[in-house]
């Protein structure tokens, strides 16, 4: 294996485990210690019908982009040729539900990039770690629709099997799994790296409120007893006097 040490291994090898690591520690640890950044932070009175538009067609699209990475890629093989689904078919399903769902997101985060790049307004209220995360996203959209050029040349299904094998092996802890894809398209080498960059700086952006989406249902009913209140009050609260000093006997 050392061999054969090469920035292939770095990548494919080692920086999953890396950015699964710090997805993992580094959420935990934020919503440890700073539970009220635990958001989206979001902008929404600016530019509403913008945002609404832009918020729409990038989440479907990327949330549709996202579980169907996670299904395709870590459903064992075995379980497709155990139902009978040819590796053709799959390959056509990703490119027929995956295409039309990236071309969404990508023009969904554009709207949304241009909305906080161009008002001076929202961009001064955005973070940097908002602006760097979101540019990514975007370029990984971009790259991820460009592997579709090198998917239609094999659609034997050869490919989509390595990278399923692959992502599986990584799970499995087989040190080895990075030669399965050493010799890929560099399109692919780039949309895997770039995945693997934004999956460790999760934990750092707003990002996080994509789990506060699955989880604050679960929250609520394992934490009997809460309540949530929206005030119908117009006016704040007066302020409540300081307590008198009780005089020393």
């Amino acid at each position: 294996m050392f061999a054969n040490f090469d920035i292939d291994f770095i990548i494919f090898g080692i920086m999953p485990y890396a950015a699964l690591t710090i997805l993992v520690v580094g959420s935990i640890a934020r919503y440890d210690r700073d539970q009220f950044t635990w958001k989206s932070s979001s902008s929404q009175l600016l530019r509403r019908k913008q945002l609404i538009w832009g918020s729409i067609l990038f989440h479907v699209g990327i949330i549709t982009v996202f579980f169907g990475h996670l299904v395709g890629l870590f459903t064992p093989v075995w379980v497709l040729d155990a139902i009978g689904v040819p590796y053709w078919v799959k390959q056509w399903m990703a490119v027929l539900i995956g295409g039309p769902a990236g071309i969404a997101a990508l023009i969904g985060a554009t709207i949304l990039l241009h909305r906080r790049l161009g008002d001076s307004r929202i961009r001064m209220t955005s973070s940097w770690a908002d602006i760097i995360i979101m540019v990514l996203i975007w370029w990984q959209l971009v790259i991820g629709l460009l592997t579709i050029t090198q998917t239609l040349q094999h659609m034997d299904g050869a490919e989509m099997v390595r990278f399923m094998t692959w992502s599986q092996s990584i799970v499995s802890w087989n040190l080895n799994a990075w030669a399965m894809v050493v010799d890929v398209h560099w399109l692919y080498k780039l949309h895997i790296f770039l995945g693997l960059i934004i999956t460790a700086l999760f934990p750092f952006t707003r990002l996080v409120h994509m789990v506060s989406g699955f989880a604050a249902p679960f929250r609520y009913l394992l934490r009997p007893g809460y309540q949530l209140v929206r005030s119908r009050r117009q006016k704040p609260l007066p302020k409540r006097a300081a307590p008198k000093a009780t005089p020393a006997e």
